[in-house]
């Protein structure tokens, strides 16, 4: 079966069939049509109390899915057709677990306790425990708050395993293209990736030319800095002349070098910050955190 998608004039028509069905008002229902795509439905539900999907065949296990990624409590309504007509039945996710999608459907998901907020700086233990070592949350949350991601942004992340999940959360309509030049690393962002049910995230082993003539061009780029930084600003150049960049990086050397390097790229705008996290443990012993350098400019 071709892979069917609904018109505005369906997804209206059932819009306004289950806002009076569940007597909401429909701004209060977000929508996502899925027909023949690959969107974050994991934490599009995650993050909305009310969420409709449109889906067809092309996601015929989504209720199997949803079980697998721990959603199976959730209230469900589901009905097929392109319009509303058909019986809708309800229940829990996970009484629906065995449920194939054959043809047009909806599918209706209620949780009142969801917080409907992104979830910046998440803590650590959400994350895979691979091998990479992740930045403190707190520390995050001041570098989600510079980078200003949008709906539909195209971001380049080089070794920033949590960066890309936060990012790729908030860029739910864009793509977040995470460079993993370390197999082990990639493989848990792999591990990440999957874990969050993320469908924008395009993962690459490296900046050549080859690996990003397959991603979009993205407007920022976020870098772990390492030995390799000058090369790695010169292959984003290339990819997008006009790139906005930010730096973080612990070693004095690398810190030191960042003016000439910008200099000789033409980057202006320069800020330098540095982040301090510091915290009480249970012996009331302050505990200090890494504290990174931050450094951002553009074309």
């Amino acid at each position: 079966m071709a892979n069917v998608v609904f018109n505005n004039k369906e997804m209206l028509s059932w819009t306004a069939y289950f806002s009076d069905f569940m007597k909401v008002s429909p701004e209060k229902i977000k929508m996502i049509n899925i027909c023949g795509k690959e969107k974050n439905v994991i934490t599009t539900i995650e993050t909305h109390k009310r969420v409709m999907i449109f889906v067809d065949d092309s996601h015929s296990n989504i209720f199997y899915e949803l079980w697998e990624k721990g959603l199976g409590e959730y209230d469900a309504w589901f009905s097929e057709g392109l319009v509303p007509g058909s019986e809708v039945k309800s229940g829990k996710i996970v009484d629906m677990v065995n449920k194939k999608i054959e043809r047009p459907s909806v599918i209706f998901i209620v949780n009142e306790n969801t917080r409907e907020s992104y979830r910046i700086g998440m803590k650590n233990e959400f994350f895979s425990k691979g091998t990479v070592k992740y930045v403190g949350n707190e520390i995050r949350a001041v570098i989600m708050s510079l980078l200003n991601v949008d709906s539909h942004d195209v971001i380049a992340i080089v070794s920033g395993e949590s960066i890309v999940i936060e990012s790729a959360i908030i860029a739910s309509e864009g793509t977040i293209i995470a460079v993993e030049p370390n197999a082990q690393d990639l493989k848990s962002m792999e591990d990440n990736v999957n874990n969050f049910g993320l469908h924008n995230v395009k993962i690459i082993p490296d900046l050549s030319e080859e690996s990003l003539a397959e991603v979009p061009t993205p407007r920022l780029a976020f870098i772990v800095a390492t030995k390799y930084l000058e090369e790695d600003i010169r292959r984003l150049l290339n990819k997008n002349p006009k790139l906005q960049i930010v730096i973080y990086t612990l070693e004095l050397d690398i810190l030191s070098g960042i003016k000439e390097i910008f200099e000789k790229y033409n980057i202006k705008n320069r800020e330098v910050m540095q982040i301090s996290v510091s915290k009480i443990d249970k012996n009331s012993v302050f505990v200090s955190q890494p504290s990174p350098w931050l450094i951002s400019g553009e074309v």
